[in-house]
């Protein structure tokens, strides 16, 4: 409970105290006071509720914000870890990759230099059938 919630309280609870007097004695004067302070006691004490409300309020804006900050951070370092993790890996395939094509390039370097008569028969039949393909469709 704020200031304004206890003061509008009392100043309402003086108000019907008034209005209370004025009718006992008879006098309308003190009713009508009574009555304002009664309704200005209420009005205060009413404010009082609605502004500690909308602090609470604002306080848990705050508290979901600060929340939702933090799990944005979250969420981005789990990105920003998992993507140089998959970089790594691709990184690391792509140079097994790389080491295994020349292995076998090398290999078949050899091959064609140990056979060099089948090699050369071999690229003389392809280049002679892809002549020969080529010129049909002349």
């Amino acid at each position: 409970m704020n200031r304004d919630q206890i003061e509008g309280n009392i100043r309402n609870l003086k108000g019907r105290g008034r209005t209370a007097l004025g009718a006992v004695t008879g006098r309308a004067r003190p009713q009508v006071e009574g009555a304002y302070e009664q309704v200005a006691g209420v009005a205060q004490s009413t404010y009082g509720r609605i502004h500690a409300e909308a602090e609470g309020l604002h306080r848990d804006g705050r508290h979901f914000a600060e929340e939702a900050r933090g799990r944005a951070r979250s969420l981005r370092d789990d990105t920003v870890e998992r993507s140089r993790a998959l970089r790594d890996e691709a990184s690391s395939r792509g140079d097994r990759y790389r080491r295994e094509a020349g292995r076998q390039g090398r290999a078949l370097v050899a091959r064609a230099e140990d056979n060099r008569g089948t090699t050369l028969a071999l690229v003389a039949a392809a280049a002679f059938g892809l002549g020969w393909l080529v010129s049909r469709g002349r």
